[in-house]
């Protein structure tokens, strides 16, 4: 019988791992090589991971895995949680603590787990959830071990082994064993892994098993590529999949995109109001874009986002009536009723999944999976194409943000998926120009009329304030956040421009005393009031990784600080011009009359470039840090 199979296939996994274990005291601390402590917070002694796929639609997973904790910055890897939804179920947990000998000090009880909410505090409806635990040790060092099982009534996702999970987290061993039938196709990516799998196929099972042993701990350094290109990571995936009534293949984006599309379809069909209010608002209009922008903020105006993730609600969208019924929904839901307003009108329009998070490049686009966990619309018309987050109640057509750009994503229609890239941001799109008047007065106060456009991904955060914000929310941020040493703002506004590339106009008045120091006849003061640098990189002649640059900008400044009668330029710093294969600088500073003339414009290029580099970078930024602070001297005459 299949359940007395079971049982004693998962006796003999525990009993596999205890004899791997056997003996006494083996998480003693002493017991780890010395290469293995240095830099390291954590320290993986063991990790055996076993996944089985039972069925086309089930499978179950077994995890063991003990970490030491050497001190206070790896206690967050200390923290157990496991999730569970309608799909999958807990079957069991165990945990143990141990101290720097060895010993066992206690065992994880029922009573001890937490069962809480896995979502969001966006999130309306889900039935995700989460067991978690901590043994809440502070004597260093100690070691947890856990050990979990799960059952799956779906098989979309394989797990991802990554047996390096932070930086300064060293592994002794770490396990990952598939079990599938014979005749499946288990698809898989090594990324960072000596060798092939160990593959053995016995009666009607066949299995695959990675191992890697005696991994050091790396240490983060700036501008480091994505962590999956620096340690080895293992992506998993099905062929035949199943999730709940409805049989997908993952064997290529086309065939996963179709899987998607049987998921959406019948779910375009709108109310007979809605339909004449489409007909209403678009059809007066010649140019698609415009028909497209209207529709939009009809979305917008009359939907907001909320999560709702129930069993194959996880992928599947709730149809276009829902959402205009009530008035909200999620990614999914209402990238659907964008797409289907936009049908209604007769536009054509792809529902599209992202991979969403500021600047994201961990992806691997020769790999088809399931790597996404957002959707947007994507509306080509001739010579464009319109992009459309659909979540927002406030962005404009055709910009995606940070948040969605500049990465791979999967158009779905009836043919299957096709991967494209979402729009990039560069240089001059990601623009910072910001305009100085102000004035010193012989007690060093200073007045400042500060006037900057943000434009591009410069503008996002700035967006998402002064729409989220109250008035004296926004004031109590700038209040804080001006990089001045004493000062106050007393007045400012904003405006956006909706433009293709959306910028918004800050207008802040600020006043700062003792910006200006007096000694004597001289006056000492810095010309660049705000727009400072902040990063000042260390040397590193060990430097180990390329540097990867995500995101390129620009900012332009120029200011006119009128000073007191009286005084003369004595001491100015030399105009600077730097240009790097990292970007360019120029500062300039002069005199004239009875004010300060200053010039600032940097630009910062993204891409990937060798790790012997990074001395040049970091002459580059420390040169620029050096530079914003620069102080001119004015000498007062007799």
């Amino acid at each position: 019988m299949s359940w007395l199979r079971n049982i004693i296939i998962s006796v003999l996994f525990m009993t596999l791992n205890l004899s791997l274990w056997a003996g006494e005291e083996p998480y003693a601390v002493s017991k780890i090589p010395a290469y293995l402590l240095k830099n390291a917070d954590v320290v993986k002694r063991m990790e055996d991971i076993r996944f089985e796929l039972l069925s086309i639609g089930k499978a179950r997973q077994f995890v063991k895995y003990a970490i030491t904790v050497l001190n206070e910055r790896g206690d967050e890897h200390a923290s157990f949680g496991a999730y569970y939804d309608k799909l999958k179920s807990i079957e069991s947990i165990e945990g143990t603590l141990y101290d720097a000998n060895g010993k066992k000090i206690r065992s994880l009880k029922k009573s001890d787990l937490q069962d809480l909410s896995g979502t969001g505090g966006s999130t309306f409806m889900a039935d995700t959830r989460i067991k978690s635990h901590n043994f809440h040790c502070s004597l260093y060092p100690y070691t947890v071990e856990y050990e979990v099982e799960y059952r799956y009534n779906y098989t979309m996702f394989f797990p991802r082994w990554t047996p390096v999970d932070d930086y300064n987290y060293a592994v002794e061993q770490s396990r990952i064993t598939v079990v599938c039938p014979a005749d499946y196709v288990v698809r898989f990516k090594m990324l960072n892994y000596p060798g092939q799998p160990l593959i053995q196929t016995e009666k009607s099972n066949k299995s695959y098993a990675w191992e890697v042993k005696n991994i050091a701990a790396i240490e983060n350094e700036y501008a480091t590529p994505p962590f999956s290109e620096l340690t080895p990571v293992l992506y998993l995936g099905p062929s035949a999949f199943k999730v709940e009534d409805y049989e997908g293949n993952m064997s290529s984006w086309q065939d996963f995109g179709k899987f998607i599309y049987a998921l959406n379809q019948g779910r375009d069909e709108l109310p007979d109001n809605v339909k004449q209010k489409v007909h209403e608002l678009a059809d007066p209009m010649q140019d698609p874009r415009d028909k497209i922008r209207v529709l939009y903020k009809f979305l917008q105006n009359n939907t907001r986002y909320i999560s709702i993730q129930l069993g194959i609600g996880g992928w599947q969208p709730y149809n276009a009536k829902y959402v205009a019924t009530k008035g909200y929904g999620d990614c999914k839901a209402l990238a659907n009723y964008m797409y289907s307003l936009l049908k209604e009108a007769g536009i054509k329009s792809y529902y599209t999944l992202a991979n969403s998070g500021d600047f994201q490049t961990d992806f691997i686009s020769d790999f088809p999976s399931s790597q996404f966990d957002h959707v947007i619309l994507c509306a080509p018309i001739q010579k464009d194409t319109v992009w459309l987050e659909c979540t927002s109640q406030n962005l404009q057509a055709g910009y995606l943000s940070g948040f969605t750009s500049n990465r791979p994503v999967l158009l779905i229609d009836e043919k299957g998926g096709t991967l494209v890239r979402t729009p990039k941001y560069g240089l001059n799109e990601n623009l910072q120009v910001r305009r100085i008047k102000a004035s010193v007065d012989n007690s060093g106060l200073l007045l400042a009329d500060i006037k900057t456009t943000y434009k591009g991904i410069q503008q996002d955060d700035i967006f998402e304030r002064i729409h989220y914000l109250a008035k004296d929310k926004l004031m109590e941020y700038l209040r804080k956040e001006i990089d001045l040493p004493q000062y106050d703002v007393s007045n400012f506004n904003y405006s956006e421009q909706n433009d293709r590339i959306p910028s918004i106009d800050e207008n802040i008045e600020i006043t700062a005393i003792n910006y200006a120091s007096i000694t004597g006849r001289r006056l000492f003061l810095a010309p660049n009031i705000i727009s400072k640098s902040y990063y000042k990189p260390n040397p590193d002649e060990t430097r180990k990784y390329p540097i990867q640059i995500r995101y390129e900008f620009q900012d332009v400044d120029s200011s006119e600080i009128k000073i007191p009668a009286g005084y003369v330029a004595e001491s100015l710093p030399p105009e600077l011009k730097l240009e790097t294969k990292f970007g360019k600088y120029t500062e300039s500073v002069k005199f004239l009359s009875d004010k300060i003339i200053y010039y600032r414009k940097m630009e910062r290029y993204s891409g990937k470039f060798p790790a012997t580099d990074y001395p040049e970078l970091v002459k580059f930024y420390n040169q620029i840090y050096k530079a914003d602070r620069s102080k001119i001297v004015l000498v007062k005459n007799e």
